[in-house]
């Protein structure tokens, strides 16, 4: 198995980086009872890269996350998405939260059009492209349902296909199927593998599963205990497209007990 140190290295010495966290730092409640959440953190994704967070509780997965998806200002340092420095929200990035957020008084279709209306695009030109994404994840026969008919699992599928309709170039998604049994999560890994291999964006993907940042990512990057940094990257040596039986394999195994030792160290 590789050295993280050399891993790491190679990835900061990367000029490819589509997004780039820059020797980020991140402080709350600055003054004599302040939180260091993250400090030094330097990580490069390059462009239709699907790269994985791990690391122990409150290392400050979701914060790096929220820096990057323009919702939290680092304390030091910059975050950059395209070679443009991120200062707000924008509409090349789409965000997906541990719960899908839906509207309870919106169908299905209603609730992937919501971000149609929201960027006052043309409603006419997005109807077709929700119901085929819809149809993608198996819900075309729940497209008049309101969040409260469906599964968890089926709510989060649609929370992906909102995500997904207005063409984002980048995917944040801050642990969307934590709250799913282990059956439906692994039916929604499935599910977000077969459609990033049909989309190509560029993804960061926040979990606590080892299982789930191998069998979907190309790289897994693991966070120290607070304050949070890079401590391992690790390339996923795995060719697409996958099916969940790799996850039964040696050496698939082999490495999720590699990231487990470098997680249960932080403790």
């Amino acid at each position: 198995m590789c050295d993280g140190l050399s891993m790491l290295d190679q990835a900061t010495s990367r000029s490819d980086a589509y997004v780039h966290a820059d020797g980020v730092q991140k402080i709350f409640n600055p003054g004599p009872k302040q939180t260091l959440a993250v400090d030094g953190i330097d990580c490069r994704v390059k462009e239709g890269e699907f790269v994985s967070l791990l690391g122990p509780s409150g290392c400050g997965k979701s914060t790096l996350l929220m820096m990057i998806a323009g919702l939290e200002t680092p304390t030091k340092g910059g975050v950059f998405v395209g070679g443009a420095p991120m200062q707000k929200p924008r509409e090349d990035i789409g965000l997906m939260f541990q719960d899908s957020t839906l509207l309870p008084w919106k169908s299905s279709i209603e609730n992937v059009m919501f971000p149609i209306r929201i960027l006052r695009r043309d409603r006419k030109e997005y109807e077709e492209k929700a119901k085929e994404l819809l149809k993608r994840v198996g819900l075309d026969q729940f497209l008049d349902k309101k969040p409260a008919q469906l599964s968890g699992g089926m709510r989060q599928r649609v929370a992906i296909c909102r995500a997904l309709i207005y063409d984002p170039d980048v995917l944040l998604m801050d642990e969307p199927f934590s709250a799913l049994d282990a059956i439906t999560r692994d039916e929604m890994n499935q599910v977000l593998m077969n459609l990033w291999q049909d989309f190509k964006k560029t993804g960061l993907f926040v979990t606590h599963s080892i299982r789930e940042a191998v069998f979907l990512s190309d790289r897994v990057l693991v966070m120290s205990a607070r304050p949070g940094t890079i401590i391992e990257d690790l390339e996923v040596p795995f060719p697409r497209p996958r099916d969940f039986s790799l996850v039964e394999t040696p050496e698939f195994n082999e490495i999720c007990g590699y990231l487990r030792g470098k997680i249960d160290a932080q403790h």
